[in-house]
């Protein structure tokens, strides 16, 4: 199982996005969307989760959007959220990955057994960061990251 992971677009899709993500099983936003057309697009390319950015919280279309997420997929337990601030001090039980965007900066570090991946951003440059997308890959009920830098 592949899951494409994608963060900070703020109302740009790059193609470069979109090529990296084809032939993902699911895909995961991790906020700061920009658009309904993004979601639109990431949707023709595979199951779609989303969250929440906090740039979003000024977009009507954005108030159907939660907050956080929490998965489960090939037994692996995933929780999505925009911002590390707003990782729980105790995550729900079974938590293996916890994705989250914001800072614009791909990371990826395990931290009490739970993998934390940030998987940059793949939206306007800010900076020097690289634009990214990221992957978690679910094999025998193992996970393993991946951070792919675009340009």
């Amino acid at each position: 199982m592949k899951i494409g992971l994608i963060s900070d677009t703020h109302g740009l899709l790059r193609p470069e996005a979109l090529a990296a993500l084809q032939g993902c099983d699911r895909i995961v936003h991790a906020g700061d969307i920009g658009k309904p057309e993004i979601l639109e697009a990431l949707r023709d390319l595979a199951p779609l989760t989303v969250v929440r950015g906090n740039n979003d919280e000024d977009d009507s279309w954005a108030s159907s959007v939660p907050t956080h997420a929490v998965l489960r997929i090939d037994g692996i337990g995933i929780y999505v959220v925009h911002e590390m601030a707003d990782v729980p001090e105790h995550l729900p039980a079974g938590i293996d990955v916890v994705v989250t965007g914001h800072s614009h900066k791909p990371l990826q570090k395990q931290l009490h057994g739970v993998l934390y991946i940030n998987p940059g951003s793949a939206g306007p440059r800010r900076f020097k960061l690289p634009i990214s997308v990221g992957f978690l890959r679910i094999e025998d009920g193992l996970v393993t990251g991946e951070l792919h830098e675009l340009l």
